[in-house]
């Protein structure tokens, strides 16, 4: 193993600790610069592990998911969901744009059938769940990206396992989010529901692209 290979190793295994020790900074009473910090840890680290593996334009692709990612983290603080969801959808339309250059060859006829159905059922859940109604058109917007995110990232040639179910796992995170605007308001479940499932999913989304690109590097 070479001294950029075991630089890496280590800012992921950073990048899981900032990321898990999170739910730990919730009750510690912290100044917002700094709980915002370490929620942009986690991520963050991801985008640096991503950028010391690229080797190519996809491998840079991944990093910048990654790095928006880490970004709207950190705006939805200063800048509230308006500032933190732009960064994410950004952060969307660059893993749509890689995962259909990584179009898996062939898929079967049930995995055509979820991504028809992904992209307007998250919409539609996205839109009901707002008690304030003024948010559900803005949310449905966002949505219709994060959903046709997951749906690409579902047949796209990285495993479903991992790059897969990590965008589906990102999709839940956000409708819980919505969800606690509505029906779920107060559930204190709810935070470590969505913030587990975010950076799972986070998390594996990077491992499925990064091993993938990096068995190509072998063939």
């Amino acid at each position: 193993m070479d001294r950029k290979e075991a630089a890496a190793l280590l800012v992921l295994a950073a990048a899981v600790v900032g990321g898990v020790s999170y739910f730990a900074s919730w009750n510690l009473g912290l100044p917002e610069a700094a709980s915002l910090a370490w929620k942009g840890s986690g991520v963050g680290l991801l985008a640096v592990y991503a950028a010391l593996k690229a080797r190519t334009p996809d491998g840079w692709m991944i990093a910048a998911v990654m790095a928006l990612g880490a970004a709207g983290d950190v705006l939805l603080g200063p800048a509230g969901p308006a500032g933190g969801g732009l960064a994410f959808l950004i952060g969307h339309l660059v893993a749509i744009w890689l995962y259909l250059k990584n179009r898996r060859a062939e898929t079967t006829l049930s995995q055509k059938l979820l991504v028809i159905v992904l992209v307007p059922a998250t919409v539609f859940i996205a839109f009901r769940l707002p008690a304030d109604r003024g948010r559900a058109i803005p949310i449905a917007d966002y949505t219709a990206g994060l959903g046709l995110m997951a749906a690409t990232a579902w047949v796209s040639r990285f495993p479903r396992r991992l790059t897969g179910i990590g965008a589906l796992m990102f999709v839940v995170s956000d409708l819980l989010i919505f969800a606690r605007m509505g029906p779920l308001a107060g559930q204190a479940w709810v935070g470590y529901a969505i913030w587990g499932l975010y950076f799972g999913g986070q998390l594996a989304i990077l491992l499925g692209v990064t091993r993938t690109l990096a068995k190509d590097e072998v063939v």
